[in-house]
This record gives structure tokens, sequence and C-alpha cells, in this order.
């Protein structure tokens, strides 16, 4: 059986060992000093000013909209485009707060928004939600200066892409704001964990106090003081006053523990997951069963799972089975045609046509590629994505 994944940690013995270590020896377990550690270092490699760490990349994706609608960047109503092809907790939160979701169409050699698909839509967004699937990624610059044209809010849902690189630039540094997945199988794990990144401090803030109860606590000082004066907060009412509406949504200083532990893994994990990326493309590249992704564009494809996109129904048919007969755990190209789901459906009251994620959502399937994929299984799914006579 060949695996979505197979650990829960990179080099998972080391990591398990330091990590009993740690919880018998920590003084606090509870969001703390290390969670403050592990963002600091993600900001810091990952090429941003801030990072927030929280207890999902789901609920990164509440936060960071919650923030924004608290700060007024964002008012219920507004537009807010999404990719055809995404996860569903990237699309929840914005029907949960009153914004209203815009399904933009991906292009299918390279499974995301693209300026074309992009385009019809700038006339009706107030914020563009963008998903960088699987590692990959279309014109996100031309994208971002559309969206500075227009005036439009550039936000990126980066949880399958860490690591990945267009223009010279990480993917998840486009926008005001990203948010990224440490969850069991993504490319860092800390078991359950997700982190926002920004470069805008008025942003951070906000997201500290929309993590944990709206209070400010976990502000700098000098925040504090402003907060307090600018309501009249005693310093003693302040441990139980609430300026904004937030959540309880703070992770451990386990997680955070992990998290740091993982960093400094990132370039072995980026490199293996993009060399296998390479090594597996080039049997698809031959096979005319199955379509030819475009990534030329890119520096780096930090690749979260390998799409296997065929070019008729039956032709998926024939290649699903095949994977699942030699024994490959296999997926939908997460959640398909984001307008298909059911929740969607009731939800959402105009819901556009995304032909080409209806197409995705028909032909593809993805397999796991992860740096624990051995020489031999490899070969075994090279040989899978060559044309099956």
């Amino acid at each position: 059986m060949i695996k979505l994944m197979k650990s829960t940690f990179f080099n998972e013995e080391d990591t398990k060992k330091k990590l009993v270590d740690f919880i018998m020896n920590a003084k606090t377990l509870s969001m703390g000093e290390e969670t403050k550690k592990f963002e600091n270092q993600f900001a810091k490699k990952q090429g941003r000013k801030y990072a927030v760490f929280v207890n999902s990349g789901s609920t990164a994706n509440l936060i960071l909209l919650q923030a924004l609608l608290n700060l007024g960047k964002l008012k219920q109503g507004d537009r807010v485009g999404i990719s055809g092809l995404t996860w569903a907790t990237n699309v929840m939160p914005i029907i949960q707060l009153g914004l209203i979701p815009v399904a933009i169409d991906v292009e299918i050699e390279t499974l995301n928004i693209s300026p074309k698909t992009l385009t019809p839509h700038l006339h009706l967004l107030k914020a563009l939600f963008l998903t960088n699937v699987l590692g990959l990624s279309d014109d996100i610059s031309k994208i971002k200066s559309l969206c500075a044209k227009k005036k439009i809010m550039l936000l990126e849902d980066n949880c399958e892409s860490l690591g990945s690189k267009v223009d010279g630039k990480h993917l998840g540094n486009f926008g005001l704001a990203s948010t990224f997945s440490f969850f069991v199988g993504h490319h860092l794990s800390t078991i359950e964990g997700g982190m926002i990144a920004t470069d805008n401090e008025e942003l951070y803030h906000m997201l500290i106090m929309v993590r944990a109860h709206g209070w400010d606590r976990n502000l700098p000082e000098i925040k504090q003081e402003k907060l307090r004066d600018k309501h009249g907060v005693h310093d003693f009412f302040s441990k139980y006053t609430f300026y904004d509406l937030a959540y309880n949504m703070r992770s451990t200083d386990i997680h955070g523990f992990i998290g740091t532990l993982q960093l400094k893994y990132w370039n072995d994990i980026v490199n293996i997951r993009e060399k296998n990326f390479h090594r597996l493309h080039k049997s698809v590249d031959q096979n005319p069963d199955l379509v030819n992704l475009k990534f030329d564009h890119m520096d780096t494809v930090s690749n979260f799972a390998f799409p296997v996109i065929a070019k008729s129904p039956k032709l998926f048919l024939v290649y699903k089975d095949a994977f699942e007969n030699a024994g490959v755990e296999i997926r939908p190209i997460i959640a398909g045609d984001i307008t298909k789901q059911p929740f969607y459906k009731k939800y959402v009251k105009i819901v556009e046509k995304c032909e080409n994620a209806d197409y995705v959502h028909k032909h593809a399937f993805y397999f796991g590629n992860h740096p624990e994929l051995t020489e031999k299984e490899l070969q075994t799914l090279e040989k899978l994505l060559q044309k099956i006579k």
C-alpha cells in the first residue's frame, strides 16, 4: 500500500523523543514562549514580518476574515472571490461571517485561478481569497497586479503550497495575508495547527486579539496601553475586557515546540517533494492520456500531492482503477468543484459555473507526494503514470 502519508512528522523518531523530553520538563504546556518562538521563526523563514499560530489551517481562515471585518477592511455583504477548486473551510467562513463567495474558475493545466478566469469578476469583488492548489500556481504576479489596480484585497490560502516560489517570492507572500495548515500529512506537521502570516502590523495585532477572546493580554505593552486609554479601562479590569469579536483558537506550546523542531527540515521537505514532482511528471509528459501540467513559470514547485488528470471520463476510470488496484491511496483533488458541494448549494444564492473545476472534479484524482516515498514506490508510481495499453 502506497499511502497518502506515512508518518506524523518528518524524522519522526527523533521528533517524538524530543517531544517527550519537552513535555516532561516544561513548566507550561498551554500557549506561551514556545508558541512565540515558532511564530517568529516561521515568519522569518516564510519572509513575512508577523505570524500568528492557531489550532488549525481552517481556523486560520476564519480568524483572518474576522480580523478584517473587525478592522472595517471588509463588511458583511462584500463579495469575496474564491477558487472554484478549493477546500471547504476556505469558503465556509466567508458564508458564516456574512460575506458573499464568488466562485472563480481555474485553469486545468495549473489547477489555479488565472488572470484570464479572474478578469470577468474583477468589477464584483472586494477581496480575492486565492487558493494555491497542491503547491502550484498560475500567474500570481499578474493576479496581484490586477487586484492592486482594482483595489481588491488579495489573500492567499497557502495550506497546500508551503515552500513554492514564483518570481523569487514564496507563495503566501503576494497578498495582504496568507494562511497555512500544519495538519498531519501537510508539508510541515504539528499534528494540528495553522498560521496566519502578514506584514501589516495593524492586522497582526487584531489577529492576536481575535485568536483569544478579543482581550489585549497577548499584545505588546504599548498597544495595551493605547487600547485601555481609549476605552477607559483600568488595569485590573483589563484582565476581562473584550474589545472586539473573537474566538478561542489558541494552540499550545506542545504544538509550538513541534513546529520549531520541524522548521529545521523545511528545506529537506520542500526539496524532496519538488524532486519527486519533476520525476513523476516526466511520465505524464510522455502520456497522451493525461493532461500535462503547466509550471514552467514557477521557481519552486513544493508539490503537496501529485494530480492525475485524465482526458476523458473513460480514461479517468481506467487510471483510477489501476492506481487503486495497485494499492495506491488516492483522493479527489481537494473538494473538487466547490459549487457542487451540498453546503455551497444550500447557502449561496448565485452559483457560478466553473467548467474547468467541474472537469477536474470528474476527471482527476491525486496521490501522496511526501518525503518518505521509497525508490520502489516511486518506480511503481512512474509506471502507473505511463500510458496504459
